[in-house]
Order: structure tokens, then sequence, then C-alpha cells
């Protein structure tokens, strides 16, 4: 399908949130939102991907 990830078109396989993010290669903690909906980490895994969607994907920074 396909999505736009941090604003650049992709192609997935994904059909979910989670499995976007194992996809993509994201690990650790980060923060997900879809279609400008904030997406909480117990909520990934049951939330379906549909084709167009905008997800974005940020990770905390340290430093300052």
């Amino acid at each position: 399908m396909k999505i736009v990830l941090n604003g650049e078109p992709r192609e997935v396989r994904a059909e979910t949130l989670s499995g976007l993010l194992e996809e993509c290669g994201f690990s650790g903690r980060v923060a997900t939102a879809v279609n400008e909906d904030f997406v909480p980490s117990s909520l990934r895994i049951g939330h379906r991907l549909a084709d167009g969607d905008r997800v974005e994907v940020v990770a905390p920074m340290q430093g300052g």
C-alpha cells in the first residue's frame, strides 16, 4: 500500500502501525500519529493502516 511516512511517499507491506514501525526499522521509544491523530503505543498493534494514510514517527532527542 502507498502511504506518506514523515513527509515522504512510501510503498509498504505492513497493515498495522506496529507492523510499519517494524518494517521500517524504528526501535526504541517513538511517538506516532496517523493523519495528524496521535496513536499511543498501546494501540499501535490494532491500528490498521489504509492506502494514502499520512504517518509521522518521531523519536526524542537528548541535548540542549
